[in-house]
């Protein structure tokens, strides 16, 4: 027993004295001492390092003096620690220090791009293993017993590091606004784990890099930061290091420039903010337009009022001159009872030889057409087929580029430039995919804490959405093009691999990516400890890490999983899901699964293959989303889905057009009928009349189509939908005139049949011309725009006009001459063979408008107080809509081309909702520019010695302002990744020391041992540019280099296809800088960021053509696969103006013309047309009507049916002769009014009612709303306006004409005629001359020949 006792007390003494002599040694925390010193092989601890690192021997003693080799080796990497060959010691072996290199490189890669950033980070790790007094930093907390080569040490696998809080604070500054040109993103962002870029803090980035779950360290380091305040908390003998860490402003002691204002906000210079948004136009504190509209309406008010009192004053004095002239009855008697030849001025008389030329030329042709209607039909009818063979060549085109966009437009030549160089921007095909009334959770993570997560992010539904994922990865079918099944890899965007991808190579982005693709990944699980607590950590933390930190190899869990992809690139979070707040993605609403595809020209075989996938895909989609066990609620959409809406709405609502070409047909069909009886219906009806006018619209639209294909101008579904219909009211208004003309004339004794007719179209058709001409002129000259969509619809518009006159001329005189004699022999319309008894009425059969317009309409409109009322009423919606016209929305969102049942408005509806970037955007470089020569190359990039307004500096600077710039994220830069792939502080770009390979490119994949030489030697200045053979040289090694662990500055996939080198010439004649906008949501916003980006490319291209050697035409310019749709907003309203100013023109000069000369009508025309244009603007603006280039085809239509509004009832006012220009008023509003409002308001309303039904917005916002806007604008200036504006405004009677009457009645006096003439009483105090034979008695001779002439020759101060 005692000695066993004593046996105990021995080895408790010798414990005892063990464990002094270990705190003894361990306590030795003195400056010039070392805690650790050469290695000790691998962590046993540590599995699935990236790295082949070992860890350090425990060894205190005192400091080793370095010298040679090893002294030169830490010169190199450690400078710091240099005090002078012979002075310098360490607490690091050589090994060590290649160790320490190697380690370091990696970040410094990314890093070296602000030197004084690089230089510090290798500051903090060469304290830690290489400071002389690294006793006194460093506390060993944990060790294991190894051996090497038969020796017995201890590998130290934890320690605590304690460092200064101003020294870590300054050295993380110094860093956490470095870049990474490929990405846009900051470089702290991957050295802080979990916590990305915004939540990094100096402890959560040293943290990291002490973190041995992260693949990258290889053992654990606390780093413990001490304010200088705390420094009595640290343990005994330990000093916490404050050594000087540099500012990223300063230079380095190794020569190292300042880094650049990219990477250090302290280097920037003083850059003006944006100026202010310009203010409202203001006048006071009213807005300015609407200010200026209420002045012009009281102007104008004010104007018609000095214009009636002076009216009125002149027709007073007229009055009391004209007192002691009147008869015993009080009529007023004017004694100049016949017109003075020499009182006819020369646009009276041009307007008379007009007029009868014109009437007597169509009463020939329309006689003759008359005469011979078979022969005439059958002509017509060849004509009209020769035309429409054409439809065989004639090219649809459904291209949305080249509708709407001028082929030598700036964005098409842009686009073209960039399509050419860079191949198409790739094909999108995504789902955005909710889980709506899921509930959030919270999960207690050992590594990242309480954490909030969604409903939507759990296991199962990631299970499911790989599932999908997978299942459309999986899609194959046969190709005809490629002889071959067809799968995703053979149209897959690859950037890793695109000569000959794998399933596996093509990009998918999607949270699935993050557990590469593997339900396997997705179910590991395993323990962990962190500060002693043992936890389980499985795929919630995974994701955590990678959404902070997605270019991780690995991540810090005990999982060791990648957050890369399986195609090798990264998975950024805001590409993966959606609906979020700051960044918390965990919080996220929305799964985003994206597969990119190539993108082939139309021509290309390999298209109808991309397309067919992506048909496929639809399928998928659409069988998966009607699967009632799907728990998600998604949007999608293919590359290809919005113009297959389109063209799907459009076959949809084809019906719907048909329809309201039937109604119209209908409502001709039974307008033009007389109806005297009941028992002449089937006689008296106009059926086939109503059929020969819509056969006659056909065959104009045809013959137009028909023509266009022959002479190769491509055709439109908007010229399909929308020229028939114009046509239609066009031909509508002619055909109504001319029957009802027909129908209320009576044959003159002796006269023919064919004859009347020919007279009847002597006395309309000049009005007819004069409507088709001006639209038909119009729109010829609206074929100068530069949209393609409006020059193609006013080419096919004018000719259908031209050639729907023409057959009305010819075909429906024709049709209405058989029609004639059809009806003069009473035979029913259906059934020729069949006669009723009933005969004809000889009263002309007036119909129910013309009574109801002379009897109530007109005399109402023309009463003194209607006048004015219409007048300041009419003046007033035109000023208010002036007004309105100016706060008109321009843009055509893409929301409003696809139906109202398309999947498309669900997606853009989630994409608004959900995306938190926008679209990407290329600065683009033309050929011209010397990237090689290092001013070149200082004129482009943004690292340290690059010019401080740079290309990529400038964009920077923009980011600053994304409100302003619309850019939120600044532009990769291949330059600047290149420059440090050379830096041999990487081990990106080496040489091949031996083998076959020697002095070529070698991979950082590759072995040190073989590969031992640097591309570049860094210069004393530490500014790296290479010469211009060193550039040539290794580019094309830059861009083919795949991107890794050891290399993550490899060009392969990021900049591969943005540089376009001649390997020859070694000129790059493009390239190209990825940027991203900030999320844009309508037209409006796309439209201001094209200008925003442009401005500011247009600014850089100027500066760098300064730079010595740029050619003059070198540019850099914007390009987005959005900027060719939205370029055509920049330049709609100057584009509209024009076009609609150069469609007034002919209708003003026209009508000036054909009126022979007159001004004053044709003025009254083209300012009642104005009123219409500006009125229909205005309430576009109230009826959410935006302004675009299908609104602009609609508004140059609209001014071809108001001059069908206006132009007949100016004609017939001009032409009348009664005594008063508000009797002449009464007679145009109840005359043509009657047969316009018959011909053209209710020709058109019907057909316009229906397309409200339609299932594309397009056609219900564009269509329905706007053309209904458009005739009931049209009929209210046509039939109320524009009376009124002619009774007050409208030229005096032609005395021409009166001339004429007052000859032809003294040569049927002449013959022996007798009458006399009584004095006729006017209202309004007027003298009228009236030549009116008296009734005779019963012995007199009725005269058969002469019908009642009445001559009157008002004053020209008459009303």
């Amino acid at each position: 027993m005692g000695m066993h006792k004593r046996k105990r007390w021995d080895s408790s003494v010798i414990l005892l004295t063990i464990a002094a002599c270990l705190m003894f040694s361990e306590a030795q925390h003195e400056a010039g001492f070392c805690s650790m010193y050469d290695e000790c092989g691998k962590n046993p601890t540590v599995s699935g390092s990236l790295l082949n690192s070992n860890v350090p021997c425990k060894n205190p003693g005192p400091a080793r003096e370095v010298v040679g080799a090893h002294y030169e080796l830490l010169r190199e990497v450690c400078p710091m620690l240099d005090q002078g060959e012979g002075q310098t010691f360490a607490c690091c072996s050589l090994q060590q220090l290649i160790s320490l290199q190697s380690s370091v490189s990696l970040s410094k890669a990314i890093l070296l791009r602000c030197p004084s950033c690089a230089y510090n980070f290798a500051h903090i790790h060469c304290i830690t293993t290489c400071s002389p007094n690294q006793s006194q930093t460093i506390n060993i907390t944990r060790t294991i017993p190894v051996n090497i080569s038969g020796t017995d040490k201890e590998a130290v696998v934890g320690y605590q590091a304690y460092v200064s809080t101003t020294f870590s604070d300054a050295s993380f500054n110094s860093c956490k606004n470095v870049r990474i040109p490929a990405t846009g993103g900051y470089a702290i962002g991957t050295m802080c784990g979990r916590y990305g870029s915004t939540l990094c803090t100096p402890q959560r980035w040293l943290d990291f890099q002490g973190d041995s779950s992260n693949g990258l360290a290889p053992l654990d380091i606390d780093f413990r930061l001490i304010p200088p305040e705390h420094n009595a908390a640290v343990p005994e003998g330990m000093v916490p290091y404050a050594g000087i860490a540099l500012g990223c402003n300063e230079t380095t002691p190794t020569g190292g420039e300042e880094c650049t204002c990219q990477d250090c906000q302290e280097s920037c210079p003083q850059v003006p903010p944006p100026g202010p948004l310009p203010e409202p136009f203001m006048i006071g504190n009213m807005d300015g337009m609407l200010a200026i509209s209420l002045i012009l309406f009281a102007i104008l008010c004010l104007l018609f009022l000095i214009c009636l009192v002076v009216r009125y004053n002149f027709n007073c004095c007229k009055g009391k001159k004209s007192r002691s002239r009147k008869d015993k009855n009080a009529n007023e008697v004017d004694p100049n009872q016949t017109v003075d030849p020499k009182d006819i001025t020369c646009t009276d008389r041009a307007s008379l030889v007009t007029q009868e030329f014109l009437g007597s030329l169509f009463q020939s042709w329309g006689t003759v057409m008359a005469r011979h209607p078979l022969k005439v039909i059958f002509a017509s009818l060849f004509v009209v087929a020769a035309f429409t063979t054409g439809l065989k060549n004639m090219q649809l085109t459904t291209d949305p580029v080249q509708l709407w966009s001028a082929p030598n437009s700036r964005a098409r030549r842009e686009k073209d430039f960039h399509d050419e160089n860079f191949a198409p921007f790739f094909r999108t095909n995504q789902l955005i995919l909710t889980a709506p009334g899921r509930p959030s959770y919270i999960y207690d993570s050992l590594l990242f804490g309480t954490t909030n997560f969604s409903g939507l992010i759990s296991k199962d539904l990631i299970l499911q959405l790989l599932e999908l994922q997978q299942r459309i990865q999986d899609i194959e079918f046969w190709s005809d093009e490629l002889n071959k099944t067809a799968t995703l890899k053979d149209v897959c965007y690859a950037p890793l691999n695109p000569d000959n991808p794998s399933l596996t190579d093509c990009a998918v982005n999607s949270l699935p990516q993050y557990f590469q693709n593997s339900v396997k990944n997705l179910n590991l699980r395993a323990n962990m400890t962190q500060l002693g607590v043992t936890k389980e950590v499985d795929w919630k933390d995974h994701f955590i890490y990678c959404v902070n930190s997605p270019l991780s190899f690995k991540d810090i869990t005990a999982l060791n999983l990648s957050c890369m992809a399986d195609y090798g690139g990264p998975v950024f979070p805001f590409l993966a899901v959606g609906g979020y707040d700051n960044e918390d993605y965990t919080t996220a609403e929305a799964f985003i699964l994206t597969f990119s595809l190539n993108n082939y020209p139309r021509d290309d075989p390999k298209f109808k293959v991309v397309e067919q996938w992506e048909a496929m895909f639809l399928e998928i989609v659409q069988a998966y989303q009607k699967d009632p066990s799907t728990n998600f609620t998604f949007a999608y959409m293919a590359e290809r889905s919005l113009e297959d809406e389109i063209n799907r709405t459009t076959i949809e609502d084809f019906p719907i057009f048909m329809i309201s070409y039937a109604v119209i047909f209908v409502y001709i069909a039974v307008a033009l009928g007389e109806y005297s009886s009941f028992k002449r219906i089937l006689v008296d009806s106009k059926f086939l009349v109503g059929l020969g006018g819509i056969l006659v619209v056909t065959g104009s639209v045809l013959a137009s189509m028909g023509f266009y294909g022959w002479v190769g101008i491509p055709s439109s579904l908007i010229i399909v939908q929308v020229v028939p219909f114009l046509v239609l009211a066009v031909g509508a208004d002619n055909i109504f005139i001319f029957v009802l003309e027909y129908q209320r004339d009576v044959r003159q004794p002796g006269e023919m049949r064919e004859e009347q007719i020919g007279r009847v179209l002597g006395s309309v058709a000049p009005s007819m011309l004069l409507c088709s001409m001006s639209e038909s002129v119009c729109f010829f000259l609206g074929a100068l725009s530069t949209m393609p969509a409006v020059k193609s619809f006013a080419l096919y518009a004018a000719l259908a006009v031209l050639m729907d006159f023409v057959l009305q001329m010819t075909a429906f005189v024709a049709l209405l001459s058989l029609d004639a004699r059809r009806q003069d022999d009473n035979r029913c319309e259906i059934s020729c063979c069949f006669k009723v008894k009933t005969q004809r009425p000889a009263k002309p059969n007036k119909g129910f408008l013309l009574p109801l317009m002379e009897k109530y309409y007109a005399p109402v409109l023309l009463h003194p107080v209607s006048r004015i009322v219409v007048i300041v009423l009419f003046l007033f919606m035109f000023c208010a809509s002036i007004y309105l016209m100016f706060n008109v929305k321009v843009g055509l969102d893409q929301e409003l081309a696809m139906p109202t049942d398309s999947y498309m408005l669900t997606y853009f509806e989630y994409l608004n909702k959900y995306f938190e970037v926008g679209v990407p955007t290329y600065f683009v470089t033309t050929k011209g520019f010397n990237f090689s020569d290092v001013t070149g190359m200082n004129a482009v990039c943004s690292s340290v010695g690059c010019d401080q307004f740079s290309l990529t500096q400038k964009i920077q600077y923009a980011t600053e302002y994304p409100e302003r710039s619309y850019l939120a994220i600044p532009a990769s830069s291949w330059v600047d990744d290149f420059i440090d792939w050379l830096n041999p502080g990487s081990r990106c770009c080496r040489l091949y020391t031996s083998g076959p390979n020697t002095g070529q490119f070698c991979p950082a994949s590759e072995s040190t041992l073989m590969c031992w030489n640097k591309c570049m030697t860094l210069p004393s200045s530490g500014i790296l540019r290479p010469s211009v053979e060193e550039f040539n040289k290794f580019l094309p090694s830059f861009l083919t280099n795949r991107p890794d662990l050891q290399c993550p500055k490899g060009g392969l996939g990021a900049y591969d296809t943005a540089v376009v080198w001649n390997n020859v010439t070694g000129e790059i004649s493009a390239s190209r800088f990825m940027a991203y906008h900030t999320p844009l949501r309508n037209s409006q916003e796309f439209t201001a960021a094209l200008l925003t980006v442009r401005e500011l490319a247009h600014n850089i291209t100027m500066a760098m053509r300064m730079i010595p050697g740029t050619a003059e035409d070198f540019e850099v310019f914007p390009y987005s696969v959005t900027y060719v749709y939205y370029e055509q907003y920049i330049s709609i309203v100057y584009e509209g103006v024009r076009n609609i100013c150069l469609c007034l023109l002919p209708t003003f000069v026209v009508c000036c013309i054909l009126l022979g000369l007159d001004l004053r009508s044709g003025f009254l025309n083209l300012f009642t047309i104005v009123m219409i244009t500006v009125d229909t603007v205005g309430v576009m603006t109230l009826w959410s009507i935006d302004f675009n280039a299908v609104s602009l085809i609609n508004l140059v239509t609209a001014v071809g049916i108001s001059v069908e509004f206006v132009s007949h009832t100016t004609r017939s006012f001009a032409l009348s002769t009664l005594p008063t220009k508000v009797e002449r008023a009464k007679e145009a509003t109840a005359k043509m009014g009657s047969a316009v409002f018959a011909g053209v308001a209710m020709t058109n309303l019907p057909g316009i009612i229906v397309l409200a039904f339609a299932k594309a917005q397009l056609i219900q916002i564009f269509f329905f709303r706007l053309n209904l806007v458009i005739t009931l604008l049209g009929m209210a200036h046509g039939l109320i306006f524009l009376p009124v504006l002619l009774s007050f405004f409208g030229p005096p009677v032609n005395k021409a004409v009166l001339l004429e009457l007052q000859k032809k009645k003294a040569k049927e006096m002449e013959y022996g005629s007798r009458a006399q003439y009584d004095n006729v009483s006017f209202e309004n105090n007027e003298n009228p001359i009236s030549l009116q034979p008296t009734v005779p008695s019963q012995n007199e001779t009725v005269p058969q020949k002469p019908e009642t002439v009445i001559v009157q020759a008002p004053e020209e101060g008459s009303k």
